[in-house]
């Protein structure tokens, strides 16, 4: 801690925090600061692919929270991995690159009035970090794919490194479904069935502290981090004409506090659920919530907070006869000896595995202009997540909601910032999303009895064939549904005339000088899929619009060049963490 005054403050150095690093401090002639409540991603655990299920539910990786009980769940409340680490929830999540559809982000232009987030104004930020597998050299390749995929960038996509006989069978028998086989799901429509391609190198999890910090931050002397060291408070200060800027960030450090100031910007990476409980904890947000907690309100911002949204899936396990699957590899001792040796002569098998690895974008009912179902296969089955693997062989079919319209919300219990927010997803609490958990069901069942499938005698396990009506279907979904790990929405950006939108369209704090949140939270609506890539794309634009104003602000070149670097090569550094 050599210093306490930087021009930029990053707070998280998760997946938006570690590309906002890269790219700021580029410039050296900028100051930046990085702050990480968790600890470096030196965990063996991290980098291994099936490592997630020794990093969600440990307090050395997550955060550990918990939504409070949930009547669309009847009652029940869920586990909520959020990542505490270098890299946040790209160390600790799933690894599918899923951009979403094109729908998406011409929404997201239409709710801020902004066309810099149209599906064609955001591809090029996609494509910027992105290092995609079939680009390498010698893979064949048209040049309309090379039109939608980035080659140069540091978040590299490969195929997965492993297939199931029994996917296979569910990809054909989707098919014969009507549901078409893609080779890319990420074009701006993905709809179809497909292997997931996944946010790995060389069957190892690339997360963003590997692929934006270590190559190149660590040895900037214009970047200093801090790690185990949580943001307590923003610092706001009234100006000479009324407004209110934000001058730096009260630090707890496991010693004590720090005060760090910033001379350009603050800017909150924490996450949908840390970034709205940091700005209440510092006065910003809705004033009967803050009066409520005793905090003195600083700007009433009534979105902070609100509007939080979530892929909540459904999870049916079919038992098959005649088929490998991951419970009757891992069965005995030698099974799981034969996995390791695998994983470590190879990088192959089902240590590489992501938790997901066949995916299928589909309707749930016809007349539906897009795909509102996403499913995740998977070639095993269990009670819940952390249980043992079923004795039995099985297949698990998730399916979720791609466009919930419920909202819930994530609010501060006490002033006392180490007290984990009340997290309230309020799961199927309208009627389009108790009809669409339906039907949602219906379209797993018509799936799986197709005849591709028939070889391996599918039996419906969860939720069970006696469960046939609406009303059975909606309470059975309360009751086995879970989170799918992707809240977002809880920061909104939106139009000057939505007093529930709490940034503009470039990621400012509405009322706030020199505070910006950029994460998953600034999403005003969820995007059809996994929420990792898009958050990664949120920061590319971000570092953009940060460097632009900066040179604005310093009478400099206010063009911003297409890439702020090169590529960065693999050092000595990173080539440690590589198992």
């Amino acid at each position: 801690m050599s210093e306490t005054t930087f021009d930029y403050i990053i707070i998280g150095g998760g997946t938006a925090g570690a590309l906002l690093c890269n790219r700021l401090s580029a410039d050296r002639n900028v100051r930046v600061l990085l702050l990480e409540a968790g600890r470096k991603d030196d965990y063996h655990w991290i980098h291994i692919p099936v490592g997630y299920l020794h990093c969600i539910g440990n307090p050395r990786t997550d955060w550990l929270y918990q939504t409070e009980p949930d009547a669309g769940l009847n009652g029940r409340s869920l586990r909520y991995p959020r990542g505490k680490t270098l890299g946040g929830c790209s160390s600790i999540n799933g690894m599918i690159y899923m951009r979403g559809q094109a729908r998406d982000y011409n929404q997201w232009a239409q709710l801020t009035g902004d066309d810099a987030w149209t599906w064609d104004n955001v591809l090029p930020a996609f494509k910027r970090h992105e290092s995609h597998w079939r680009l390498d050299e010698g893979q064949p390749h048209d040049a309309s794919f090379a039109a939608l995929h980035g080659s140069k960038g540091e978040w590299r996509v490969e195929k997965q490194r492993l297939r199931w006989d029994i996917l296979d069978a569910f990809a054909q028998a989707a098919q014969q479904a009507g549901i078409p086989a893609t080779p890319d799901f990420n074009t701006g429509s993905n709809e179809g069935v497909g292997y997931f391609e996944v946010n790995q190198k060389d069957g190892l999890r690339w997360n963003t502290a590997k692929a934006f910090l270590r190559p190149k931050c660590y040895g900037r002397p214009n970047f200093e981090m801090w790690t185990s060291a949580q943001a307590m408070r923003l610092i706001t200060e009234k100006q000479a004409d009324g407004s209110v800027r934000c001058t730096g960030v009260n630090v707890w450090t496991g010693d004590g506090m720090e005060h760090v100031t910033a001379t350009e910007e603050v800017i909150v990476c924490a996450g949908a659920i840390n970034s709205p409980q940091l700005l209440q904890l510092s006065g910003i947000g809705p004033a009967d919530l803050l009066h409520a907690k005793g905090i003195p309100v600083v700007h009433d911002l009534p979105g902070v907070g609100a509007n939080l949204q979530d892929h909540l899936q459904i999870r049916s396990v079919y038992k098959v006869s005649d088929a490998t699957t991951l419970n009757t590899l891992a069965a005995t001792r030698w099974g799981k000896l034969r996995i390791g040796w695998e994983y470590l002569l190879h990088r192959t098998g089902p240590m590489s595995m992501a938790p997901s690895q066949l995916g299928a974008f589909t309707r749930s009912r016809p007349e539906l202009e897009h795909p509102n179902l996403q499913y995740h296969v998977q070639p095993l089955s269990l009670d819940a997540f952390g249980e043992p693997l079923h004795g039995f062989p099985a297949f698990t079919a998730s399916v979720c909601n791609l466009n919930p319209t419920s909202r819930g919300t994530v609010h501060i219990r006490s002033p006392n910032f180490e007290d984990a927010p009340s997290i309230a997803p309020n799961y199927l609490s309208t009627a389009e999303d108790q009809r669409v958990a339906a039907e949602s069901l219906r379209v797993t069942r018509r799936i799986v009895s197709q005849s591709a499938l028939a070889r391996y005698q599918p039996q419906e396990f969860k939720p069970g064939v006696q469960y046939q009506t609406d009303e059975e279907l909606i309470r059975l979904a309360g009751d086995i549904a879970t989170t799918i790990f992707h809240p977002v929405g809880t920061t909104k950006m939106g139009r000057n005339t939505d007093p529930m939108a709490v940034l503009d369209s470039h990621l400012r704090v509405r009322g706030i000088q020199a505070l910006r949140v950029v994460d998953a939270g600034a999403m005003p609506t969820i995007t059809s899929g996994n929420t990792n890539s898009p958050t990664l794309m949120l920061a590319e634009k971000a570092a953009q619009w940060i460097r632009a104003d900066h040179k604005a602000r310093h009478g400099l070149n206010a063009a911003v060049p297409a890439r702020t670097q090169p590529v960065p090569q693999p050092d000595a550094e990173a080539a440690s963490l590589t198992l």
